[in-house]
């Protein structure tokens, strides 16, 4: 089931404590499943510089070497080492999907609620987001990295902007159903002005959607990235990166196949992890979307 089929009634997340977690982890296994795993590569990506060695030095002499106690998965085409190449990219990756993700979520929000709320601003707004949907995100990151040169800053918003119009329907869609609930429009009559109803009675209904489709955009972020950096259009060729690394050693799988096994195992373990949390969160907000599988 997709994560965009969850329902717009969510559970509110304010009752959830820390000491709810192992109560959550029970019922919820994907949440604790995927969240660790997360977390844990989160950790190894940022404490790299601690434990994973050098990235970029090269070494002809220990081209394609195989696995060893100084290389632990071997040496690419160049004699760097794929360890601690494999263990920075994760940097790129978590650092563009995440950020991706935020990005996305907050310009969605903001359009959505301004769309749902207000019916003289929906057609319009509605209509540039299908508008952005049309584009494919990889097509549009061409585009703007070939305008501005590659870098990571240019690569998030290329990513965020494509996936903006999906976030933004799906807040639109519970915006909808929120506004013409009886305590918004006592709110409304008892003289709130728009900010405040906006912010106290509109966007917390928003957020375990969202969260759920952060998710999502986070996923689709990391594989986009990766694919652009295996074209050549990602970030710089001289940061390490899963993209590139696949890219560079496509040609040497059958001498040294852990410079491409390596940085491939390591994206489909983290887009699964992502996965596992959004469904997960889906099940936790909204038990219904569960019993119905």
């Amino acid at each position: 089931m997709s994560l965009l089929s969850a329902p717009v009634e969510a559970v509110p997340m304010d009752g959830l404590q820390l000491s709810d977690v192992p109560r959550v982890g029970r019922r919820h296994p994907r949440v604790l499943v995927g969240g660790g795993l997360l977390v844990l590569l989160i950790i190894l990506a940022f404490a790299a510089p601690h434990y994973a060695g050098d990235p970029v030095s090269m070494d002809p002499f220990k081209r394609l070497q195989p696995p060893s106690a100084e290389m632990w998965l071997g040496s690419d085409n160049l004699g760097r080492d794929v360890f601690a190449r494999t263990i920075f990219g994760a940097r790129i990756s978590l650092v563009v999907g995440l950020m991706s993700a935020v990005c996305a979520a907050l310009a969605g929000a903001l359009t959505g609620v301004i769309a749902g709320y207000s019916r003289s601003f929906d057609k319009v707004v509605m209509r540039v987001m299908d508008g952005l949907m049309s584009i494919p995100t990889i097509l549009l990151a061409i585009a703007l990295i070939s305008l501005t040169g590659p870098g990571i800053g240019i690569l998030i918003v290329a990513i965020a902007i494509p996936e903006t119009p999906a976030v933004a329907r799906l807040v639109r869609s519970v915006v909808l159903g929120v506004r013409e609930r009886p305590y918004v429009e006592a709110a409304v009559c008892g003289g709130a002005r728009l900010p405040k109803v906006l912010w106290r009675h509109i966007l917390p209904s928003t957020h375990p959607p969202l969260m759920v489709q952060s998710a999502t955009v986070c996923a689709s972020a990391i594989l986009t990235e990766a694919g652009l950096s295996f074209l050549g259009v990602g970030v710089p060729p001289e940061i390490p990166s899963w993209g590139n690394m696949i890219a560079s050693s496509r040609l040497y799988i059958g001498i040294a196949p852990m410079t491409t096994f390596a940085p491939g195992i390591c994206l489909a373990v983290t887009v699964l992890a992502v996965n596992l949390l959004g469904d997960g969160l889906r099940d936790l907000f909204d038990p219904r979307a569960k019993r119905r599988r």
